[in-house]
């Protein structure tokens, strides 16, 4: 399909800079088929949802992945995309044009990376020196990976380093946050299971990839980065029995997602999975593991709007998105949520 059908225009000013506060008051617009679009907040999640249904969290936490050096006297950054072994990561590097195979890169005093092969996208392989697991030099050296389109706005700060991390971040790992679970409190969960609404987590290490705009005029030749996820065979049984017992499975957010759909075989059958996924959803896709989505609203002529269209409908959620607009809705990362049910 041509990239350009799922362009819109965005007013700047409609991009957050900040999430909202308490984290579930943001609004969030619901589009249930064919239902006229409802202006609703967070906290009326509960009375969105059935008894039985579940909604699925990714419970990778982001690594303060942004990092600046020097080799030798030029000035290199990187942002860390996917970890290969325990102590090399593949980076896209800012500068890279003076950047050579066997260079060390000094992130500060003590923490250093060699570079060592350039793939074909133009990233990196990056080897930490030392003994110290990587993780540990990234909170000493590195900042939150915030989206260029909140990094061109303002500089990262100390309050991004919880602002920018939900509530169930429990495994390290992404270098971008599941966003759509942002917005949930322990107040708002509370309220859910109250409501009989249940909760299960799967692991999708988020990466740099999905800042990258699709620059392919067709989306036939758009290569998607491959992420790492797990669910574990408990997980997928839950899942599947909730489904058999008339339950929804409501992903919240597209890495939920496309690790669900990555894991589920043609029968809709969830099944344990363990390693990477590049699944690229666009419309005509057959959606076999959700029933609906939980999403915050996305770039033009991104993947991830391409996915959104892929479940409601390209000219549904164009619709949708001008709503959004009219009505000021907030968006991207920091921004206001969707409950998307087909």
């Amino acid at each position: 399909m041509r990239v350009d059908l799922f362009d819109f225009e965005l007013p700047p000013e409609l991009i957050a800079l900040r999430p909202a506060s308490p984290r579930d008051a943001a609004r969030m617009l619901v589009v249930a088929g064919e239902e006229p679009f409802a202006d609703r907040t967070v906290r009326d999640l509960p009375s969105l949802l059935r008894a039985g249904d579940v909604l699925v969290f990714n419970d990778t936490r982001v690594i303060p992945a942004q990092l600046e050096g020097m080799r030798g006297e030029a000035r290199v950054g990187a942002t860390l995309h996917k970890r290969i072994d325990l102590r090399r990561w593949q980076a896209f590097v800012r500068n890279a044009k003076r950047l050579r195979e066997g260079d060390t890169i000094a992130f500060g005093s003590d923490v250093e990376a060699v570079a060592e092969v350039r793939h074909p996208d133009g990233s990196w392989t990056l080897a930490f020196t030392g003994d110290e697991p990587v993780e540990v030099l990234l909170e000493r050296a590195g900042r939150m990976p915030l989206p260029p389109y909140i990094a061109g706005k303002r500089p990262t700060d100390e309050r991004d380093r919880s602002d920018y991390q939900t509530m169930f971040a429990a495994r390290d790992g992404a270098v971008a946050a599941p966003t759509a679970a942002l917005h949930f409190t322990p107040e708002l969960i509370a309220a859910l299971d109250d409501a009989g609404i249940g909760r299960e987590t799967l692991t999708l290490h988020v990466g740099a990839g999905t800042f990258l705009p699709v620059k392919a005029d067709d989306t036939d030749d758009h290569a998607m980065h491959a992420e790492w996820g797990r669910i574990d065979a408990a997980t997928a049984d839950r899942l599947n029995a909730a489904r058999a017992n008339g339950g929804r499975v409501i992903a919240v957010g597209t890495t939920s997602l496309r690790l669900l759909e990555s894991a589920a075989g043609e029968d809709g059958v969830i099944r344990p999975f363990q390693g990477d996924t590049s699944i690229f959803i666009t419309p005509g896709y057959r959606f076999k593991a959700i029933d609906g989505l939980m999403t915050n609203f996305h770039l033009p002529k991104s993947t991830l709007f391409m996915l959104v269209s892929a479940l409601m409908g390209r000219e549904r959620m164009q619709a949708a998105y001008a709503h959004a607009i009219a009505q000021g809705y907030r968006f991207y990362s920091y921004g206001d949520s969707s409950l998307l049910l087909p």
